[in-house]
């Protein structure tokens, strides 16, 4: 059997597997990824939790780094959601500690790459794969292909505009899309809703920095109108945006991943309803909405592995 090191870099937690080539995470570790202000003790933390899970008498084959903003040329260059700016040169930083192949991708791409080998894209030559996380990510693949363009930064429409007014996102986009549907897009909202109503809600008494997704599901839950209405406004617009992303390749699925999607028919409901009301009349019933197939906690770990075994 042979193994592979899958990372993900998230812009708040950086989750680390070692996979097995029928997807299988056998043992993983994280640690938070804001916590290391300076890119060159990330590198030496990274290096140390591969060490961590590595196990005697296995050999690596390679490892896989999915991360926002990642290049062809083993480079992250000016993430949003992440503490250091510029161009990161993580590949060969790593390369200083570590003596297997390393291969660098976008995230999403990482996604999209793990839902082919593993997850619910199987049987599927073209599709979307959406990762709705601390912001929002985009892997496409079209007749088979992964689409990642000259140098990697292909498909990122968390920054796609959906007008010239209201939020930005972390790049500076003026009414991006990642600054209203990702983890950190819905606590802005909630914030809106508390602004435009003055309905009771639980989020009246809680600030910012101390609101979590998981507190809007269970709020949303217990029929809190605030909670509720932050889903229905974030589904309006993630569905109206997929509407429009259908245009450019026709897929026959959108994968949706990542934390927000933890909230089930929170999202999913006002996100289907909106995407179907907004397509196009001939895509029409063509178009399925999917979440991820791979096992829940570990699907980033095994996308990003899955690079390994499509580059080796």
């Amino acid at each position: 059997m042979k193994y592979a090191i899958g990372i993900d870099i998230g812009g708040t937690i950086t989750k680390i597997g070692l996979v097995s080539e029928d997807g299988k995470c056998i043992n993983k570790t994280s640690f938070r990824t804001k916590e290391l202000n300076k890119f060159s003790d990330y590198v030496i933390k990274l290096n140390k939790s591969i060490d961590k899970i590595s196990l005697k008498n296995i050999d690596i084959s390679g490892i896989g780094i999915g991360a926002p903003n990642a290049s062809k040329n083993g480079t992250i260059e000016t993430p949003a959601n992440l503490n250091w700016k510029g161009k990161l040169n993580l590949v060969e930083k790593l390369k200083e500690y570590i003596n297997s192949p390393i291969f660098l991708s976008n995230d999403a791409n990482c996604a999209a790459v793990g839902e082919m080998m593993y997850g619910n894209a199987k049987s599927l030559n073209d599709f979307i794969v959406i990762t709705l996380g601390t912001g929002l990510g985009s892997g496409i693949v079209s007749n088979g292909m992964l689409v990642e363009g000259h140098d990697g930064f292909a498909a990122e429409l968390g920054h796609y505009s959906l007008k010239n007014m209201g939020r930005y996102t972390g790049l500076d986009v003026q009414g991006g899309l990642e600054a209203y549907v990702s983890a950190t897009g819905i606590k802005r909202t909630i914030m809106y809703m508390l602004s435009k109503y003055m309905n009771d809600s639980i989020f009246r008494d809680i600030s910012f920095n101390n609101l979590h997704g998981e507190d809007i599901t269970k709020a949303a839950e217990k029929n809190d109108f605030i909670a509720i209405k932050a889903y229905e406004y974030t589904g309006k617009i993630l569905g109206e945006a997929l509407s429009n992303f259908v245009s450019f390749s026709q897929p026959e699925a959108i994968i949706l991943t990542g934390g927000l999607v933890h909230s089930g028919k929170w999202i999913l409901e006002p996100t289907k309803k909106s995407f179907e009301n907004n397509l196009l009349p001939f895509y029409r019933g063509k178009v399925k909405i999917l979440t991820s197939g791979l096992e829940d906690k570990d699907s980033a770990i095994l996308g990003s592995a899955a690079l390994v075994w499509k580059n080796i």
